[in-house]
């Protein structure tokens, strides 16, 4: 499996030769440096740690700017692991570009949806809530009864209620590289991919 790190830059729509719009999440995709290359004799597994985004010095912590050094890389804000990943000629402090990728390629993308902070059942889990008339007037986004009474006089696990919705860590298989701009290190990949604008990504390729 091959990966890189990205940030997420916004949407925009693409036409293809035929005239149909096709609408693309842009991602700037790297450069991606090799901060430390694993393997099973000495930690037991196989894979390649990716640092993004550089950043100062002085806002990085003292362990990992000696990290940092020893690999010959830039102070970077964002580490990921990515197991079996092809070493071949690769050594750390390698840069790992977006143009591992090509047009029309199958990709997976994995980041952190959009937080939305506490809600209620009515936007969380599609509630239909309750009725206004013969004078609930409060009733209308209310979760209703959630079954407890003398039996099982416990409320079961896994109930729908409301609670803090988003910020969960998500994955969307089978999106399609669109355009890839090497010299801009930007990807264009059809479809919305999970996050706000300037959030995070992960892309992996098998």
């Amino acid at each position: 499996m091959i990966g890189i790190i990205g940030k997420k830059i916004g949407m925009t729509t693409v036409y293809e030769s035929d005239g149909n719009s096709v609408p693309c999440t842009v991602i700037e995709a790297g450069p991606c440096y090799i901060t430390q290359i694993k393997n099973k004799d000495k930690d037991g597994y196989d894979a390649v740690q990716l640092g993004f985004e550089e950043m100062k010095e002085k806002n990085s912590l003292k362990p990992l700017t000696g990290k940092f050094k020893k690999a010959g890389t830039p102070v970077l804000r964002h580490l990921k692991e990515i197991r079996d990943y092809p070493i071949n000629e690769l050594k750390e402090g390698d840069q790992i570009k977006v143009d591992i990728f090509k047009e029309g390629d199958i990709v997976k993308v994995k980041g952190v949806s959009k937080g939305k902070g506490f809600q209620g059942v009515v936007k969380r889990h599609g509630f239909g809530g309750g009725v206004r008339t013969h004078g609930q007037s409060d009733r209308l986004r209310a979760p209703g009864s959630i079954g407890g009474s003398s039996y099982p006089s416990r409320v079961f696990k896994g109930q729908r209620m409301a609670g803090r919705t988003g910020g969960d860590n998500i994955s969307v298989r089978n999106l399609k590289v669109v355009r890839i701009f090497s010299d801009s290190n930007l990807i264009l990949i059809k479809g919305a991919v999970p996050g706000t604008k300037t959030g995070i990504v992960e892309i992996y390729k098998n």
